[in-house]
């Protein structure tokens, strides 16, 4: 399952039923699960943890020092990778910038060709990141992400869960849970079609959307929408909305794009 041409440290741990292609490396005393497949001329840096059922494409690096300019070699960071994750060909992955620190990838990830993940990003679970997607340190970006080609976030941005985002996007503030991401920290609306086929049900809809018209569609701004959500009852996924715009804070969360033109908002159901 090992290539004559892949190159291997001898301190790495490979899993059983591990595939290296040609020419790959495994450097220094990564780990590797099983039944992961390394495909030609990839390079596993030394910091790398990898579960198992993992593909690594063609040319990837996963594991490489992060592109910052106060990083000392030296360091003892790591990328930590879960299991059944897609990382096609040409990605990058770099690992933390402190000591200590860590880039983790959850599991069920797809990134398409190209895609880039900074040093100390945070990405959740069944997360797909479509080609030529490029996160910026310690972005967090949470389960059930579809972020389409193209698209760029600035270090320290977060996406809250089952948020869609338009393919050429840029976005240096937070976007909400359950809603579409679009143009420069924008939103367009909410992700109905997603929530439905994560199985909310037509109760979790409603809610999600009263929150939404109550942040985007009742001509309040960010602090007024929190106070006025703070005197209501909500259930889990409304806590989960309003929690995240409380933690965007100085860093602000996107504006509703119909606003910017002085349209009316469509009605997401």
């Amino acid at each position: 399952m090992l290539h004559p041409t892949a190159i291997i440290h001898p301190d790495a741990q490979l899993g059983e039923g591990v595939t290296v292609g040609p020419y790959g490396v495994i450097e220094g005393a990564a780990r590797i699960g099983e039944n992961s497949v390394i495909h030609a001329h990839a390079i596993i840096g030394a910091q790398v943890v990898m579960g198992r059922d993992n593909v690594v494409g063609p040319g990837s690096v996963v594991g490489g020092d992060p592109q910052d300019l106060a990083f000392r070699p030296t360091v003892q960071s790591q990328v930590r990778i879960g299991d059944r994750n897609i990382i096609r060909e040409h990605c990058t992955i770099h690992r933390g910038t402190a000591e200590g620190s860590a880039t983790v990838l959850g599991d069920d990830c797809f990134l398409m060709a190209g895609a880039h993940i900074g040093h100390n990003a945070q990405v959740g679970s069944g997360v797909i990141l479509a080609n030529n997607v490029l996160l910026g340190g310690y972005a967090v970006i949470a389960d059930r992400v579809f972020i389409g080609g193209g698209s760029v976030f600035h270090q320290f941005t977060r996406v809250g869960r089952l948020v869609i985002c338009q393919g050429l996007s840029g976005f240096s503030k937070f976007i909400p849970p359950f809603s579409v991401g679009a143009q420069i920290n924008g939103v367009a609306g909410l992700n109905v079609i997603g929530m439905r086929r994560a199985g909310f049900s037509a109760e979790q809809r409603r809610e999600v959307k009263t929150a939404f018209d109550l942040l985007y569609r009742a001509g309040l701004n960010v602090s007024q929408a929190l106070a006025a959500a703070g005197e209501r009852t909500w259930g889990e996924e409304g806590r989960e909305f309003w929690e995240f715009v409380a933690s965007a804070k100085k860093k602000g969360i996107c504006d509703f794009i119909p606003a910017r033109f002085g349209q009316p908002a469509p009605d997401d159901e």
